[in-house]
């Protein structure tokens, strides 16, 4: 089969490599030319420098990897993918569908990926959509390390079909899920959680306050599933605590290193300026905090982690913060 890879960055190369590694045919579309260069000519990956199979080529023309198939894998940073959206319909024309591997939501409008494809690709050309998603550092799916990952789509069929497409007996397995808003939303909101349990650890809280963010970012992960129209029980599978636990707890997330230095006292402008990487944990946090509002939904922790990134209080004033709120009995609720 035929795949476009938009976006050649972390995942996107990942995930060519992995299709790839499945006996597919696969061009990459990205706009930085050292990218493409490393992917082209030198034959490895333009962020891990692994080893990448030959037949794996890339190209700036967002045409001719339009042209390439009729199935494009998303992988922008989705601070980009409304215009890159923009970008590709204007030379989608004909049925084509979309594998969606970015995480976060639009701020402003709150709306998933999903949404923002159904805005901006013409709907006689959007034939399916499925977010692939789950506990996946792109770092370890590059090096072939065990990963489960979740299929998630409305269209129950084209779901499985993306569950054969990724799935191999030697690294990937993966799940189907009709919940298409709990996937999305999960692996947006993890990130934000991320970027708190990083902050914890660079301000030197320890062990116990980590699992505690994690513990209570599950809730507040439940409260914005349920909001947004998913399910409940999507939270307790891969694409809910699943995900978490490998981005909140885990060194290698970009999410939690860039809370560390958030922790450490470096603001969120000066991590940008030094970072070659999207952290879509930090506009989550912006885009959860105007769900909160807009809702009238208590999101704790998402409201503290906006004060100190857009506010600029004190970790020491957001923890007295947390810690002043009503004691309550512990509840789902």
């Amino acid at each position: 089969m035929k795949l476009s890879v938009i976006g050649g960055g972390a995942w996107g190369t990942t995930m060519a490599q992995v299709l790839r590694d499945n006996n597919h045919e696969v061009l990459i579309y990205e706009i930085n030319e050292s990218y493409v260069d490393a992917i082209n000519n030198k034959h490895i990956h333009p962020i891990f420098n692994n080893t990448l199979d030959s037949d794996i080529k890339a190209t700036t023309d967002l045409k001719k990897a339009i042209e390439f198939s009729d199935t494009y894998i998303l992988a922008v940073p989705t601070a980009a993918m409304r215009i890159v959206l923009k970008n590709m319909n204007e030379f989608i024309n004909r049925p084509s569908r979309f594998i969606n591997i970015s995480k976060g939501i639009e701020p402003q409008t709150l709306k998933r990926v999903s949404e923002i494809v159904e805005d901006e690709i013409d709907h006689k050309n959007n034939n399916g959509f499925v977010c692939l998603t789950g506990p996946s550092h792109a770092e370890e799916v590059i090096d072939r390390k065990l990963t489960l990952l979740t299929s998630a789509s409305n269209n129950k069929n084209f779901a499985k079909e993306v569950q054969e497409l990724v799935s191999n007996s030697t690294y990937i397995r993966t799940y189907t899920l009709d919940d298409l808003i709990g996937a999305e939303v999960g692996g947006a909101v993890k990130n934000a959680i991320a970027v708190i349990s990083g902050a914890a650890a660079g301000y030197g809280l320890g062990e116990n306050a980590r699992a505690a963010i994690i513990t209570r970012g599950i809730l507040e992960i439940l409260k914005v599933v349920e909001i947004m129209g998913g399910k409940k029980e999507t939270v307790f599978g891969l694409t809910g605590i699943g995900d978490l636990i490998v981005t909140a707890s885990s060194e290698q997330s970009r999410n939690f290193q860039g809370g560390r230095k958030i922790g450490m006292g470096m603001t969120k402008d000066e991590i940008y300026k030094n970072s070659t990487q999207t952290i879509e944990g930090f506009r989550t946090i912006y885009a959860l905090n105007d769900l909160s509002k807009k809702y009238g939904v208590e999101l704790p922790m998402i409201n503290t982690a906006f004060d100190i990134l857009e506010n600029n209080i004190s970790i020491k004033e957001g923890i007295k913060q947390l810690l002043s709120r009503d004691l309550k009995p512990e509840t789902l609720e």
